[in-house]
């Protein structure tokens, strides 16, 4: 049979991917010819969107990427009228991938979260189904009781997937082994790391493999209520998980009697407005009890005491993704992957300076050079990557002589980063790791829910000496003062996201400690820090073109009466790099600042 498949992942409908299917709706409609034309989520590979996939009956399979609402046309009517497979925007042909770079991106990783991604409706419980979806379920309800359930878990070797990597049977545990019998079962799905979109991607394109899990752990801690806790951002993630919810429960995987078995459980959905906190555990059971999301001491545990004074078992949506798959096919199959204490596969959302940016999934141990140079395809100025940012704004920066260190928490942990949640961003020779730092604490500061003093002055007070170095104004004594208090942040700080908010500090610190002393000298090597960097135009290099002049909204570039053909004002300039961006010739030079005099940084020195 022939099918007419578009991606709409966040990714593809953002790359106009609503458009394009609507567009081939409309050609087959006037053709007269051709199937329905189907959805499908998110394949990972995000810089190639929009994707369409067609199946035609005697011609094969074929694959087509970057198609738009004309491109999508011209395709059908090839396909379905000339009966050929057009060559323009095919990157794959009968499964099999024409470029290196494609290959390369989806041959090295190892999918089991994202085993359906990209490949089945995300909407269909059928199409679920047909991939071996609720075996794993029927198994759980027919073969195994609640302790041999948790038992195949703890041989896995999974850990939480959100963040600290708990051991997730020992989770499992404490909830069943609670003397309240009322149990509630969470799934965090309140993703919020700058840069991090990986469990958006999988509510988008498997939302049924989620609720499959959520049912198996209810089956095996005795709960009979769960809750997604979705972040209300993510508005396609919110109407697929409703449809599937419903859908679930007309089919008798939820309510009253699961499968048909005694079992009890159903799902509800609760959209969070978006505080960053309340990813945090008792933070989010706050915002849940329609109280202010701040995190509360611990102990007693959410699995002692949590929803509603209930023992409360709360995984994060990759975690629940991949017990399906583990009860299905077995603890032995699933951590044959891995490295050391870190097993199965891990997902991350690849982003920044890389030229194969999306959705990877890779066996843990895999080094972060195989991650970025490999499927990533290396920097997108072909210029060596300087660091990755992992872990997300609580993470850390890796600089690019660790590239050989495996992707697992305990390797990690020794490079000074974490795993967190999955999101990377990798960072060329033209990112600044001083501002980088400012960013992330910005981003952590804003968040602070305000509770602890270590966490809402001390974030404050450090990322007010970031702006001082990115400003030129820091003093040498700064750096000094700079890792002392965030040991004292994160020595003291409630929860983990206080404790955890410096290490973009301190890593960027231990790795680049020269960039910081740059600034210290008023200089920023990477050309990045406004306040400290001017453009000038090369005019041995400039030929006069003109098209930096057209693309500087400030004004700040004239053309002069006499030989020089284009000159910038730097008192005009808004040092927004556009004038660069656009010259073909390189004539368009960033001065990086001038240097302070060595007198000035010895008085400074002994403050």
């Amino acid at each position: 049979m022939s099918r007419v498949v578009v991606g709409l992942g966040t990714c593809g409908i953002a790359a106009g991917g609503r458009e394009v299917h609507a567009a081939a709706a409309r050609t087959l409609a006037v053709l007269g010819a051709g199937p329905d034309v189907e959805i499908t989520g998110c394949l990972g590979m995000c810089y190639r969107e929009v994707m369409v996939e067609l199946e035609v009956d005697g011609l094969g399979s074929a694959l087509y990427a970057e198609v738009d609402a004309e491109g999508v046309a011209e395709l059908l009517r090839a396909a379905f009228i000339d009966r050929r497979l057009s060559e323009v925007g095919l990157i794959a042909r009968d499964g099999e991938f024409l470029d290196a770079g494609d290959a390369a991106f989806l041959g090295a990783q190892q999918r089991v979260v994202l085993r359906n991604a990209g490949l089945i409706d995300p909407q269909s419980l059928a199409g679920y189904r047909a991939r071996g979806g609720y075996r794993a379920l029927n198994r759980a309800l027919q073969d195994l009781s609640a302790d041999a359930i948790i038992d195949e878990v703890e041989r896995a070797g999974l850990r939480g997937r959100g963040g600290a990597g708990f051991a997730t049977a020992t989770k499992w545990r404490l909830a069943a082994s609670a003397v309240d019998p009322v149990r509630v079962l969470i799934c965090n799905a309140d993703e919020g790391d700058p840069g991090a979109f990986m469990d958006r991607s999988v509510l988008e394109s498997d939302p049924f493999s989620v609720l499959e899990g959520m049912t198996i752990g209810a089956r095996a801690i005795g709960a009979d209520r769960g809750i997604i806790y979705v972040r209300d951002e993510y508005p396609l993630a919110v109407e697929r998980l409703d449809h599937a919810i419903t859908v679930s429960r007309a089919a008798g995987l939820l309510g009253a009697r699961v499968l048909g078995s005694e079992m009890r459980f159903d799902i509800e959905l609760r959209r969070g407005a978006g505080a960053f906190i309340c990813g945090e555990e008792t933070a989010m059971i706050a915002s849940l009890e329609s109280r202010r999301g701040i995190p509360s001491l611990r102990p007693p545990y959410p699995v002692e005491r949590g929803l509603d004074g209930h023992p409360t078992l709360i995984n994060n949506v990759e975690t629940w993704a991949n017990v399906p798959w583990i009860i299905d096919r077995g603890a032995l199959a699933w951590r044959a992957a891995g490295h050391g204490e870190s097993r199965g596969t891990k997902v991350f959302s690849l982003a920044g300076d890389v030229r194969r940016t999306g959705m990877v999934e890779v066996a843990m141990g895999t080094t972060i050079a195989t991650l970025v140079e490999e499927i990533g395809g290396g920097s997108t100025d072909g210029r060596r990557l300087k660091a990755v940012q992992i872990g997300g704004p609580s993470g850390g920066c890796v600089p690019a002589e660790l590239f050989d260190t495996p992707i697992a928490y305990e390797s990690l942990q020794d490079a000074g980063a974490i795993m967190g949640s999955g999101g990377l961003v990798a960072m060329g020779e033209r990112t600044c790791m001083v501002d980088v730092a400012r960013y992330f604490l910005s981003f952590t500061q804003a968040e602070s829910c305000g509770r602890c003093t270590f966490c809402r002055v001390g974030t404050r007070r450090l990322l007010e000496i970031l702006e001082r170095l990115c400003e030129g104004r820091a003093h040498a004594a700064d750096l000094v003062t700079l890792e002392k208090l965030s040991e004292q942040v994160m020595a003291h700080s409630l929860c983990g996201l206080g404790r955890s908010a410096p290490n973009p500090v301190l890593s960027t610190l231990r790795f680049f400690r020269d960039e910081y002393e740059a600034h210290l000298r008023g200089c920023c090597p990477a050309g990045r820090c406004c306040t400290l960097i001017s453009y000038r135009i090369d005019w041995t290099m400039c030929d006069g073109c003109t098209k930096c002049f057209d693309q500087c909204g400030a004004l700040a570039i004239s053309r002069d009466a006499g030989a020089v053909p284009l000159v910038i004002d730097p008192s005009i300039c808004a040092r927004c790099g556009g004038c660069e961006d656009v010259c073909g010739f390189g004539a368009v030079q960033i001065d990086t600042g001038t240097p302070r005099a060595p007198d000035r940084l010895a008085r400074e020195a002994t403050r």
